[in-house]
């Protein structure tokens, strides 16, 4: 099991405004499109090392994650994250866009989604 990458999410009521901001403070650029949410990222679109995630919900009907964790095997993190006490909220589900995801709650109450195979 590993970690790929992770990626902080944020609401977004009008994603054109948000990816302008930080595209134009910070550089960013869209790295990905998909209509209700947007990944903007800094350098090359061959590294996600800086990456951003702005969002107007969650998809498929789900809220928008605080933060988005990138793994080999959602299922296997799912079954670790029950063995452990953790309730999840949604999933694991295969969605419409060809991820497989789930989403719980940490400690402090942050919506996190765990992904594997997103584009």
């Amino acid at each position: 099991m590993t970690v790929l990458n992770l990626t902080p999410v944020l609401n977004a009521p009008s994603l054109q405004t948000l990816q302008q901001f930080y595209a134009a403070l910070f550089g960013l650029s869209l790295a990905e499109d998909m209509g209700w949410h947007r990944r903007l990222q800094a350098g090359p679109q061959t590294s996600r090392a800086a990456q951003l995630m702005l969002a107007t919900t969650g998809g498929e009907g789900t809220p928008v994650p605080e933060l988005r964790i990138a793994v080999d095997d959602v299922d296997a993190y799912a079954e670790k994250a029950r063995a452990l006490g953790h309730d999840i909220l949604y999933g694991p589900e295969t969605e419409s866009w060809g991820a497989r995801r789930f989403m719980l709650l940490d400690p402090a109450g942050n919506l996190l989604e765990v992904v594997a195979g997103a584009p």
